[in-house]
């Protein structure tokens, strides 16, 4: 089979490498979409290498058809599923555990699907197991116009909370609002903090941090959950630890990757029970920017790179 490799120049190039083995209680899924994540421009730099035993090339989410399948267990050759990885998703099949497998939601087309796994994986780690978000909550979500954002909002306001969002520009501005957001800061125009302190928020899911965290966190509600899941605006921030404790402010450092298998598995199940209704309905949409085929990769991410896109980038594989 062929995947997506990264040479010594960094550059994409597609590659035939050996079939998948699977393990115990794992598939074989032919992927037929692939959708992007930032992590994956971080892993294409060397900054942010896959857990062990999975494959060493980009992808952490696809759709797909599944080719084999251990006699007994959910699922069976020919069954339309989307799954959540640790890596590997830029191929032609992947094996995963049948746990972090789904069904792929009424209605819904493959490259949809595929945009499901990582982006709404990780908004309910954080958003629920993390914050613990409940109803009447001010939550805030950085870059709610970018996948995981588009995912974010969405799931927040299912959950009956505020939301307030950056974007950075107001085209994407109008994206999130039509998504839900109630409160949009466009961050080209006003200083985040200074438009937070007028919406103290219970809940934060943080992809930028930076120096601008430090004058954030300031702005919380007594009690409340920082949650940082990436530094893309820098890794060094100043806080002001007085202020810090006696609010009883709690910054949390949180990772979707690096959960084990059984974790991950608990949340696909939980989504699948809580939100698939949602998505056949559309109640809960699929944002999606821009669907190309996996031989445009490097267009794919130029994308993500230029922070273009307004929802999800997917890859198509054949067929």
């Amino acid at each position: 089979m062929h995947a997506m490799l990264v040479d010594e120049r960094k550059a994409l190039v597609w590659t035939e490498v050996a079939e998948p083995s699977p393990g115990d209680g794992e598939i074989v899924i032919d992927v037929h979409a692939a959708a992007l994540n930032r992590a994956d421009l971080m892993q294409r730099a060397g900054e942010y290498p896959p857990p062990p035993g999975w494959p060493q090339w980009m992808g952490l989410e696809v759709a797909g058809v599944v080719s084999a399948a251990p006699p007994g267990g959910r699922w069976k050759a020919g069954d339309r599923v989307c799954a959540l990885l640790g890596g590997g998703g830029y191929a032609e099949r992947v094996a995963v555990p049948a746990g972090l497998a789904a069904p792929v939601p009424r209605g819904l087309s493959m490259a949809e699907a595929a945009a499901i796994p990582e982006a709404f994986a990780t908004s309910y780690l954080n958003l629920c197991v993390e914050g613990g978000v409940k109803a009447g909550d001010t939550v805030f979500i950085q870059a709610g116009a970018s996948g995981l954002g588009m995912a974010a909002v969405q799931m927040a306001k299912a959950l009956g909370a505020k939301v307030v969002t950056t974007v950075g520009s107001e085209e994407k501005e109008k994206f999130v609002l039509a998504l839900g957001a109630d409160v949009v800061i466009n961050r080209r125009k006003e200083n985040v903090a200074r438009a937070l302190a007028r919406h103290p928020v219970d809940v934060a899911m943080d992809c930028v941090a930076g120096p601008d965290l430090g004058p954030c966190l300031e702005t919380m509600a007594r009690g409340g959950r920082w949650i940082v899941i990436a530094a893309l605006g820098g890794t060094a921030s100043e806080l002001n630890m007085n202020d810090f404790f006696r609010r009883g402010v709690k910054l949390i450092g949180s990772t979707l990757r690096s959960r084990s298998a059984e974790m991950k598995a608990k949340i696909i199940a939980a989504l699948e029970e809580k939100l698939w209704d949602s998505f056949s309905s559309g109640k809960i949409r699929v944002m999606l920017h821009a669907t190309l085929p996996i031989a445009r990769a490097e267009e794919a991410h130029a994308i993500l790179r230029n922070q273009e896109n307004m929802g999800k980038v997917v890859l198509t594989v054949a067929p």
